[in-house]
């Protein structure tokens, strides 16, 4: 059973600085409006675009990207409803199959979208096909688009040399959901270092409360971003994961989680970089 997300967030202590994004989040439905897949391993309540924006509100958010969850498989309508309300301030990260025309990949990046998720996690059904990918990642290319890979830390090992084929910029979703209580010498906290060492990649240093060992307030798991923080300061992104699918226990306070970033990028260089940034050189890179 999901739990549902948090119903009343605090305020955040921490004053986020102007133009800050939220690099990873969500919307579901609504149900009635935009049905969730046949496919889907879960059936999460309604979060849709309104509770998204008034959240970004609350939280001193100015920009954002929504990532298409698995819950609405390759139809990205909800997603793409979502971008065209937020008038230029939202980007999105699309879920497509290898059937997708390149006239809807066209309509996609109109929309907003910058890029294609791809998935290596058990809980989520069958992983992504590689040679699906690779296909894919040559009609993006000339997009500009990148991809986003989510994956189980286990699988890395198996997975990086695969994803050091690919010639365009790959984002790791929630620091490659390394356990937190394994340690730094951990073999997929090892890995990630080495994959970050080639400039294609970046990694968001988000998902505390899904690779805490601790629980709330999960600083476990922030030190880790600290460390990418400290070592890659250009190719590391921040988000919510509003409305934190999958949740099965500790479902966070989204305040508490942008308080977070105390831990995470301690000086005001290194959370200017993390929210401004770098999201701007990858999403809106026509502001620069």
């Amino acid at each position: 059973m999901n739990l549902p997300f948090h119903p009343n967030p605090k305020k955040p202590d921490l004053v986020l600085p102007k133009g800050a994004c939220d690099a990873h989040c969500h919307v579901f439905g609504p149900a009635a409006v935009f049905p969730f897949a046949p496919t889907s391993t879960y059936q999460p309540e309604d979060a849709p675009k309104e509770k998204l924006f008034a959240l970004h509100r609350h939280l001193g958010i100015d920009r954002s990207v929504i990532v298409q969850a698995s819950c609405h498989g390759s139809d990205n309508a909800a997603m793409v409803d979502a971008l065209m309300a937020g008038k230029g301030n939202y980007r999105g990260i699309a879920m497509v199959d290898a059937t997708v025309s390149d006239q809807e990949l066209g309509r996609l990046h109109d929309a907003g979208v910058r890029g294609v998720r791809f998935n290596f996690v058990t809980h989520l059904g069958e992983a992504a096909d590689k040679d699906m990918v690779r296909a894919m990642v040559k009609r993006i290319a000339p997009f500009g688009w990148h991809i986003v890979v989510h994956f189980d830390a286990h699988r890395l090992e198996e997975l990086a040399p695969f994803l050091k084929e690919l010639e365009l910029p790959m984002v790791i979703d929630h620091m490659g959901r390394i356990d937190a209580s394994a340690g730094p010498e951990q073999l997929a906290f090892r890995l990630l270092l080495e994959l970050m060492e080639d400039e294609r990649f970046w990694v968001k240093v988000c998902g505390s409360e899904r690779i805490s060992r601790a629980g709330p307030p999960f600083h476990d798991a922030a030190e880790y971003g600290r460390l990418l923080v400290e070592r890659f300061p250009t190719r590391v992104l921040w988000g919510t994961d509003w409305p934190h699918p999958n949740i099965k226990a500790n479902m966070p306070d989204d305040g508490e989680l942008v308080d977070l970033l105390k831990i995470i990028a301690p000086s005001p260089a290194s959370l200017q970089a993390l929210l401004v940034d770098n999201p701007t050189r990858l999403y809106w890179p026509e502001q620069i």
